[in-house]
């Protein structure tokens, strides 16, 4: 397992962590496999979507905080149950293949750590594991 470390600068931003993943695969050398993305963050999520527009980021964000308010009256009363729910909504882990020795993404796909309570110092585990072939 591989740890990537990001570093956030606002409350609620999403960060493009393809490059890094994409590195992790090519040094496992698996070229047949399968990639699993973690965040143990639980204000925290990860979610692949189109990296080619930043507005695309932008009308994410603005509609969660539509959906689920930064100001309103939680019972969670530590200030950020709103990123609890975010989070929870976008989900914490990806599956994603390993053909070629690269990831599998759609032509405008990019992974993104969805931050939802920052600024703070995050991680991101990713575990590659081969494919049995004798299936």
């Amino acid at each position: 397992m591989k740890v990537i470390k990001v570093n956030t600068h606002q409350r609620e931003e999403f960060i493009d962590i393809t490059q890094e993943v994409e590195s992790v695969v090519r040094d496992s050398k698996i070229k047949e496999g399968v990639c699993f993305i973690f965040s143990p963050h639980t204000t925290a999520g990860i979610t692949i979507n189109e990296n080619a527009d930043p507005s695309v980021k932008k009308d994410i964000l603005k509609h969660l905080e539509e959906v689920v308010p930064y100001q309103k009256r939680y019972s969670h009363l530590e200030g950020n149950a709103d990123a609890h729910i975010k989070a929870s909504l976008l989900g914490n882990s990806l599956t994603l293949l390993v053909e070629g020795g690269n990831l599998v993404l759609g032509t405008w796909q990019g992974i993104y750590f969805c931050e939802f309570d920052g600024p703070r110092q995050r991680e991101v585990y990713v575990k590659i594991t081969k494919f049995d072939n004798s299936l």
